[in-house]
């Protein structure tokens, strides 16, 4: 099963699973894996929803033995990668970790996801469980936006985190900048007219981003060698691409999994890709919330925890455990 609402939209949908159709699609980061709910897209009425029972008896148990990182060790492991950054000259590299969450017995996921909705509506938000993965996120950053009857594709550059009171220091705005130049470049691949807009505040509930708009036109079968193209993009991985996935790989200390992979959802009118950050795998013991961040040569580990445990509360506030 799969429940999910699109940004700005509150009606709540799903998949009706009568036809081989794919309707909603999640990529893994590393592109190893998907899982697909296939059939149409259907509107599912709020009460229906709200007399369901959707805990976590249903979910498989978590049988991973690795256990995630202190705070010593992820300051540890981070002092090295921004060695690798300095010595390299990069611009980015993303790292990331998961807060384990296992003192409950009982988590109800539909409230949980109730409030996730409530708590981020610029937002894909989305709730599923195929029998194997259960995953639960709710991210506003755009892969890609297809319209099918125009051809027009947007984009956008989002990077650089700090808290919505904050004031924007080089670290975040030199963070930013080679993601912008990173899609204009890929873009410019298929198009020759790239509109792009200023770079501007982007709200995500106690958080912001630095985000930059792209638009443009480009033949439909063009679609899915863009979308390869531009994922990973720099702010879930870094530049250059390659070497910043061996890096992730080399320091990382457990699978990305779908983890800053992507979702595509399509529509007889568009097709929509979002990148699947502020989300948590779901199992009956335990919760996997995964939360990571753009790494530079003047990163500071203190920060960068405290930036990370910041983004964990996406998911961890909106869990309702007994």
């Amino acid at each position: 099963m799969i429940y999910f609402k699109l940004p700005f939209d509150e009606r709540l949908q799903s998949v009706d699973e009568k036809n081989d159709n794919t309707a909603v699609n999640f990529h893994s980061y590393n592109g190893d894996s998907q899982i697909s709910f296939n059939g149409d897209i259907i509107e599912i009425d709020p009460f229906e929803f709200n007399t369901t029972s959707i805990t976590n008896e249903s979910l498989i148990s978590n049988t991973t033995s690795t256990e995630a990182e202190t705070k010593e060790e992820y300051g540890h492991t981070l002092q090295q990668v921004i060695a690798v950054i300095k010595e390299n000259n990069l611009p980015k590299l993303v790292y990331s970790r998961r807060k384990i969450v296992t003192d409950f017995t009982v988590i109800d996921y539909k409230e949980s996801f109730n409030n996730l909705c409530q708590s981020y509506p610029n937002a894909f938000r989305y709730l599923f469980n195929d029998g194997e993965n259960a995953w639960m996120g709710a991210f506003s950053e755009v892969l890609g936006k297809f319209n099918k009857e125009t051809h027009e594709f947007e984009t956008m550059a989002l990077a650089g985190t700090l808290p919505v009171s904050e004031a924007w220091s080089e670290k975040e705005i030199e963070e930013q900048k080679p993601v912008t130049a990173y899609i204009q470049n890929i873009l410019k691949n298929y198009s020759e007219h790239v509109q792009q807009s200023e770079t501007y505040d982007h709200i995500s509930g106690n958080i912001k981003h630095l985000r930059t708009d792209f638009k443009t036109n480009i033949n439909p079968e063009d679609l899915d060698q863009l979308i390869r193209d531009l994922h990973p993009t720099p702010a879930v991985c870094g530049i250059p691409k390659d070497f910043c996935n061996a890096n992730i790989r080399k320091y990382e200390k457990y699978s990305r999994e779908f983890y800053a992979g992507y979702s595509k959802i399509e529509t007889q009118e568009s097709i929509q890709y979002f990148v699947n950050l502020r989300c948590a795998r779901l199992y009956k013991n335990a919760v996997h919330i995964f939360v990571g961040g753009g790494i530079t040569a003047q990163s500071n580990p203190e920060k960068e925890w405290i930036e990370t445990e910041l983004k964990s509360e996406a998911i961890l506030k909106n869990l309702v455990i007994s």
